[in-house]
């Protein structure tokens, strides 16, 4: 597994500027939450959804893919990390 944090610089109310992921050895999203402006959190796995956030089912783009894109920030991150976020993630729902 690998974990991934992304900023998405953008303007949009609606969706979120901040992504978490933990990404399986194809690639795929195993679990995610996105962080909204407003402090909102949504999150997904294979059983569980709020606030519509969905995993992705296409496979995630490596970080050098993401990060040619200048409306994102990614970052590798810790599973310790991940899991930190994943803990609190219903906070503030």
């Amino acid at each position: 597994m690998k974990y991934l944090r992304v900023l998405w610089k953008h303007s949009l109310a609606a969706e979120p500027v901040e992504l978490l992921s933990e990404i399986d050895e194809e690639g795929f999203e195993v679990r995610k939450i996105e962080v909204f402006r407003d402090g909102q959190k949504g999150y997904a796995s294979k059983t569980e959804s709020e606030r519509g956030t969905r995993l992705s089912v296409e496979p995630i783009p490596c970080l050098a893919d993401i990060a040619s894109d200048p409306q994102f920030v990614p970052e590798q991150i810790s599973r310790d990390e991940f899991e930190l976020a994943w803990e609190i993630r219903r906070s503030l729902l």
